[in-house]
């Protein structure tokens, strides 16, 4: 089955962007939801997009999203969990209110973005939901305590979401970026090259992973430059 509408929820100008812009090219209905709209204004000029303001770590907030996609665009059926938080620090440092918002950015609203999803998509027995991890999925890393526990969490619901919902016809896919992503902002050095993903070709495996068979799903990509070490 194809896809018709695509939500990408944490859009910016890196990676969400070149998910907008491939999706848009593949012909889907795209959607992107940021706490902030303004600064999409060019990406929703480029590809057509509709822009939805909305707090993921807010239950109202993500059911008042989903209402106004399914009007506008019609219900999602590949939905993209791109929103993350993260806070550093020497643990006896930490700010736990810092810590909070970043397991609940991170994972909490990835699970009610989720739900929301796959409460339209049962019916159909049809839908995607890929989710957006890291580095910090899989090892956490001195003094980055609150981004490995909100990444460790967000593998965790999709790993289970995925056993569950396979069987009906939801496909479910956590992807592991395990290395900086290239953007405007952070180039790589000459010395270097190769150093960074680039976020187009970070976009065109999610597509991929899109257009699988259900036959023959992955559950769970990593993706790195050929120089990062693992």
């Amino acid at each position: 089955m194809t896809f018709k509408t695509a939500l990408i929820v944490g859009t910016g100008s890196g990676l969400s962007a070149s998910l907008a812009r491939l999706f848009a090219k593949e012909k889907m209905q795209v959607a992107l939801a940021a706490r902030e709209t303004d600064k999409l204004a060019k990406l929703v000029q480029e590809t057509g997009a509709k822009a939805f303001a909305c707090d993921a770590t807010k239950r109202d907030q993500v059911d008042k999203l989903f209402a106004d996609v399914e009007a506008a665009c019609g219900a999602p059926d590949a939905v993209v969990y791109n929103a993350s938080y993260r806070t550093r620090g020497p643990l006896i440092d930490l700010d736990p209110a810092e810590v909070e918002k970043s397991i609940s950015v991170s994972a909490f609203g990835g699970f009610l973005v989720a739900q929301a999803a796959v409460r339209r998509m049962l019916p159909r027995q049809h839908g995607a939901i890929l989710f957006t991890g890291a580095s910090a999925s899989v090892k956490g890393y001195a003094q980055s305590a609150p981004f490995a526990m909100g990444k460790f969490a967000l593998r965790g619901l999709a790993q289970s979401m995925a056993r569950e919902l396979a069987p009906q016809g939801i496909h479910v896919v956590h992807f592991v970026i395990d290395g900086g992503i290239r953007s405007p902002r952070r180039a790589e050095p000459p010395s270097s090259p190769d150093s960074l993903l680039d976020p187009d070709a970070i976009a065109a495996t999610y597509l991929s992973v899109l257009q699988q068979p259900r036959n023959a799903w992955t559950s769970e990509i990593e993706l790195r430059p050929w120089v990062e070490k693992f």
